[in-house]
């Protein structure tokens, strides 16, 4: 099984996390944000993660810091899992409809962090939730991960939607990436012979 668990404490946070990736998509996600809740507990059940965030956080504040560093402690639960990459699809996307928003999710496991944003939010808030925040996230997970993530959107009038349809598309792409190709369940699949900055 590959899982990992990740315990995360700062001044501003304190986070225990763990993933399955071989899970049935299992989530039990109490972050203090109920929106990022939602959206954690989304990802799970379409990527088929089992997933369990506990996240007490200065909230009081605003949700940024749980934000993103969840976003941190989730890139490193993945990173962790994934060990040498050995026998993975590698590559996997997605293009998600839900409603009005169409958006296209594209990522590989490249060991090189990096995000491609190409999303529109139209409003500033979904309830509390600070809507810029999603980029936070994914930034956050992108560089812990390790992983090259792209969001194209290519349709969406409602912030709620079209965030859904990111972390609906990014767990089926990421399902889809982990995924170990039985052609090739013995190899990395990479001319350089590594993956995920680990030899």
């Amino acid at each position: 099984m590959r899982t990992a668990s990740i315990t995360r404490k700062t001044a501003e946070t304190d986070i225990m996390l763990s993933l399955n990736l071989d899970g049935t998509g299992e989530a039990a996600i109490a972050t203090g944000c109920g929106f990022l809740d939602h959206m954690l507990t989304l990802f799970a059940r379409h990527g088929r993660f089992d997933l369990t965030v506990r996240c007490v956080g200065d909230t009081n504040v605003d949700d940024h810091h749980t934000v993103e560093d969840i976003g941190i402690a989730l890139g490193q639960a993945l990173f962790t899992a994934l060990g040498d990459l050995r026998g993975v699809v590698r590559y996997g996307d997605i293009t998600l409809p839900m409603d009005e928003a169409l958006v296209l999710t594209a990522l590989d496991l490249s060991g090189r962090g990096t995000l491609g944003y190409d999303v529109i939010l139209p409003t500033q808030k979904v309830g509390t939730f600070d809507t810029e925040l999603g980029k936070e996230f994914f930034l956050a997970l992108a560089r812990e991960a390790r992983i090259t993530l792209h969001f194209h959107q290519f349709a969406g009038e409602n912030s709620h939607h079209i965030l859904e349809a990111m972390f609906k598309g990014f767990g089926r792409a990421l399902h889809k990436a982990v995924a170990i190709d039985p052609a090739c369940a013995d190899e990395i699949p990479s001319t350089k012979g590594t993956l995920g900055g680990k030899a």
